[in-house]
């Protein structure tokens, strides 16, 4: 199984502040200067981006045990909403406590190893092929959130993911 996104980080415990966010609340906004790190102890966030028609394009989800952030460096604009899906309780640190803390570079490498297999399944892979992959990346969540965020996530509208559905129904 491909839960390779999660990532294990040697942080101080004093530095993490515990917060409870509700269903729909908005953690950050593209544009915002200063982009927090999310560890989601339970519940679900997302992060996304809003294109120019106003369309919705999940960039991932953050399932308990996951890490929610912008990858926007320290000040800088951030390029990603992130709200959350599901009512949810979150450790929050800041992107200057991260620099200060031990990395696990492993984990680190995972990360980066899951980002490349969606990026290159976006460009070379069929939808059937991408929806197979995100059940096995999140194989708790697709009863979580509603069949247009998983089409965005994979790229896909609505319909074309219904049509895929049918067909591995069958």
């Amino acid at each position: 199984m491909l839960n390779t996104l999660i990532i294990i980080i040697t942080i101080e415990l004093y530095k993490l502040k515990k917060i409870a966010v509700k269903k729909g609340d908005v953690l950050q906004r593209k544009g915002d200067l200063k982009s927090l790190v999310y560890l989601v102890d339970k519940g679900l966030l997302r992060s996304y981006t809003i294109d120019g028609k106003g369309r919705e394009h999940i960039y991932m989800f953050g399932p308990e045990g996951w890490i929610v952030t912008d990858n926007c460096g320290v000040n800088e604009p951030c390029d990603l909403y992130i709200d959350a899906v599901e009512d949810s309780e979150l450790r929050v640190v800041t992107k200057e406590e991260m620099l200060q803390a031990k990395l696990d570079i492993k984990a680190l490498q995972r990360r980066l190893y899951v980002m490349q297999t969606r990026i290159v399944m976006l460009m070379s892979s069929n939808a059937k092929e991408r929806y197979e992959h995100f059940i096995k990346t999140y194989p708790d969540i697709t009863q979580r959130v509603s069949l247009k965020m998983i089409a965005s996530y994979l790229g896909i509208s609505p319909e074309a993911l219904s049509r895929v559905r049918h067909k591995l129904s069958q």
